[in-house]
C-alpha cells in the first residue's frame, strides 16, 4: 500500500508539458478502513490533480484547483497520504493573461502522516496584463509522525504593461510526536517597465512533546522603471 501510493503520488507531481484545455485528474483509495477522498477541478487552460490515500483507519482528502484565463496557465497538484492518521491537502493556481501577456501560477501540496495529523495548503496566484509577465509558484509539505504539522504556503505576482513580477513561496513543516507549523506569504508587484522578484523560504521541524514554528514574509514592489528584490528564508529545527 505505502509502496503504491509513494509511486501514485510522483506520477503525479512530475512535471510535464503545458495544457491546452482544461485537464483534471482525481484518484482516492482507501483500505483496511481506511477513508479517502480526492476532488480535482480545471477551468479553461489549467491543470489539476488530486490524490488521496489512506489505509489502517487513516483518513486522506484532498483537494486540487486550477484556473486559467486570459492566455494564463495554471497547475494544481495535491496529494494527500494518511496511515491511521488525518491528512489534509488543498492546492489553489489562478492565473491570467490578457493581450498576449504571460501568467502562470504553479501550486503543490502535499501531507501526509502515520499516526498524527498533517494538514498542507498552498496558494498560488499570477496575473499579467497587457504584455506583463507574472510567475508565482507555491510549494507547501507536512509531514507527521504521531504528531501535528501545518504547513500553509502562498505565491501571488502581478506584471502590468511590461512589467514582470516573480514570487516563489516554499513552505516545509516535519514533526516526530510533536507540533510544528510553517507559513510562508511571498507577493510581488511590478508596474510599468518594472521588475520585482520575491521569494520566501521556511521550514519548521519539531521533536517529541516539542513545538516548532517558522513565520517568512516576502514583499516586492517596483513600479515605472524601478527594480525591486525581496528574499527571506528562516530555519527552526528543535529536537
Amino acid at each position: 500500500m505505502k509502496r503504491m501510493l509513494t509511486l501514485i503520488a510522483g506520477l503525479a507531481l512530475a512535471g510535464g508539458s503545458v495544457a491546452l484545455g482544461g485537464e483534471a485528474v482525481a484518484i482516492s483509495t482507501a483500505t483496511n478502513g481506511g477513508s479517502a477522498s480526492a476532488n480535482a477541478t480545471a477551468i479553461g487552460n489549467a491543470r489539476s490533480t488530486a490524490i488521496a490515500g489512506a489505509t489502517r483507519g487513516g483518513r486522506a482528502v484532498s483537494n486540487s484547483y486550477a484556473r486559467g484565463r486570459g492566455r494564463g496557465f495554471a497547475d494544481s497538484r495535491s496529494v494527500a497520504l494518511a496511515d491511521h492518521g488525518l491528512a489534509i491537502s488543498n492546492s489553489n493556481a489562478d492565473a491570467l493573461g490578457i493581450y498576449g501577456g504571460s501568467a502562470v501560477a504553479d501550486s503543490e501540496s502535499i501531507a501526509a502522516t502515520v499516526g498524527g495529523v498533517a494538514i498542507s495548503n498552498s496558494d498560488a496566484i499570477a496575473d499579467g496584463v497587457f504584455h506583463g509577465h507574472a510567475t508565482s509558484r507555491s510549494y507547501s509539505t507536512a509531514l507527521s509522525e504521531y504528531g501535528h504539522a501545518t504547513s500553509d504556503s502562498r505565491a501571488v505576482s502581478r506584471g502590468r504593461r511590461g512589467g514582470r513580477a516573480t514570487s516563489v513561496s516554499d513552505s516545509f513543516s516535519n514533526t516526530f510526536g510533536g507540533r510544528s507549523s510553517s507559513r510562508v506569504n511571498a507577493i510581488s508587484d511590478a508596474g510599468y517597465r518594472a521588475r520585482a522578484t520575491s521569494d520566501g523560504v521556511g521550514v519548521s521541524v519539531s521533536g517529541r512533546f516539542r513545538s516548532s514554528r517558522a513565520n517568512v514574509h516576502a514583499e516586492s514592489r517596483a513600479h515605472r522603471s524601478g527594480r525591486s528584490h525581496s528574499r527571506a528564508t528562516l530555519i527552526r529545527v528543535r529536537r
